[in-house]
């Protein structure tokens, strides 16, 4: 296996504005496709966050409510 792909909603995204920088959280979608249906099964739980300092165009990239795709591929 080269990669995995995992698909994550986001639930929230918090100014930090103290650190200059945003918090984004992410969930593994469950439902609502067939898709969704699919990732659930391979990765029906967990989460992820991310910092995002306000000085980069990622942090206005990430919306609450939509999903996003992740994907893990070796380091080598």
């Amino acid at each position: 296996m080269e990669k995995v792909r995992a698909k994550f909603q986001c639930v929230k995204v918090e100014d930090q504005p103290v650190y200059r920088q945003k918090l984004v959280d992410f969930e593994p979608v469950m439902d609502g496709s067939e898709e969704n249906k699919s990732f659930a099964k391979d990765t029906p739980g967990g989460g992820a966050f991310l910092n995002i300092s306000y000085e980069t165009p990622a942090s206005d990239f990430f919306k609450e409510g939509k999903e996003y795709y992740l994907d893990f591929t070796k380091a080598e």
